[in-house]
């Protein structure tokens, strides 16, 4: 992984269908044949991304992805990657997540046993020769930081799904209607969308409180006394925007167009107007270094006891990074976190 885009999740530095994979690692589409028909009809596709239009002349049987989020989209319409990144951040034992794994066993594909995908390393960014090697007819990066010089060279191996929105900040709706549409799934795909936000939506109202509480998504490092804040374009902001929380004047005052995350003076922490802050917190060491810092506890959210630190990381990815597995894992694990601080926050 890149180093910029960890730091990028973790700090302001910032379904229906199952595919199989052959012995040889290939996917065949074990729909009956008149689904696979209809599908083959729709094609060719043109694939819209901050780099132009690609255009997808066949229903792609090999598909490969990069990043975060590109292979939980692939996985909700029921594709088994030939190749997918390593998570190295937020992960398992298994160099992957638990909502991965869960979808890659209801396929039939967990990792370790033949039919799983090829996991690779993106510790040193994009992993043009195992991409190579995988030898996919599709490649999909609608949620990266792909540069153009990464998407040309990519389209010289297969055609590339590129960057839906730039800097990782493409919401997981818009990259899973684009991989739908790459697969000849935009049906399936719209279910996929509108059972993951009927679940959000759920939560929103099984928890009333959300309506009257306003947040801040950011991070506060006790290390170096540093504040940053996320902006509207960041996934962040957009779930707890989705649960019915609003995000707080002060971010969108001073965030620019543009802008998914900017930096705070600690000096200003009483400034920061919320009921709650939501934020990341390190592993290892928990809440309670940012609990003691003096410069937080100006916080107003801080305070009222709104403060939401996650220290899972796979929480916190499932929603720095969201997709369409990530979502519901997050309304399971994370969203009471936000009711309890809200409750607090407002002395109820």
């Amino acid at each position: 992984m890149k180093f910029t885009r960890r730091a990028g999740l973790i700090a302001a530095a910032t379904t229906a269908l199952a595919l199989t994979l052959s012995a040889c690692g290939g996917a065949a589409d074990s729909a009956p044949a008149s689904s696979t028909e209809a599908a083959s009809a729709s094609f060719p596709v043109s694939i819209k991304h901050i780099y132009g239009t690609t255009e997808i002349t066949e229903k792609p049987e090999r598909v490969a992805t990069v990043s975060w989020v590109n292979a939980d989209a692939v996985l909700a319409l029921g594709v088994v990657p030939v190749a997918m990144a390593e998570d190295a951040w937020g992960n398992n034992k298994q160099g992957s997540t638990d909502w991965k794994d869960a979808k890659l066993a209801e396929l039939g594909a967990s990792i370790g046993s033949e039919k799983a995908p090829v996991q690779y390393s993106e510790k040193d960014g994009v992993n043009f020769t195992a991409l190579a090697e995988a030898q996919p007819d599709l490649i999909v990066a609608g949620y990266s930081g792909l540069t153009k010089d990464e998407y040309d060279k990519l389209s010289k191996i297969a055609p590339v799904i590129g960057p839906v929105a730039p800097n990782y900040t493409a919401g997981w709706q818009d990259v899973t209607t684009a991989v739908g549409q790459a697969l000849g799934k935009e049906a399936e795909a719209k279910d996929v969308i509108s059972g993951v936000e009927a679940k959000v939506a759920a939560a929103a109202e099984a928890n009333p409180v959300f309506k009257d509480t306003t947040f801040i998504a950011g991070n506060l490092e006790p290390s170096d006394n540093s504040i940053s804040l996320y902006a509207t374009g960041d996934s962040r902001p957009r779930f707890l925007t989705a649960l019915g929380m609003t995000q707080a004047e002060v971010v969108d005052a001073n965030a620019k167009d543009g802008e998914f995350y900017l930096p705070w003076a600690a000096e200003r922490a009483n400034e920061l107007e919320a009921d709650i802050f939501f934020t990341w917190a390190d592993e290892t060491t928990g809440t309670a270094a940012i609990a003691k810092n003096k410069l937080f506890a100006q916080i107003p959210a801080v305070s009222k006891g709104g403060l939401v630190a996650a220290a899972n990381d796979m929480e916190v990815l499932a929603i720095s990074a969201a997709s369409p597995l990530s979502v519901p894992y997050a309304v399971d694990k994370v969203v009471p976190a936000f009711a309890a601080a809200a409750q607090t926050s407002a002395g109820k």
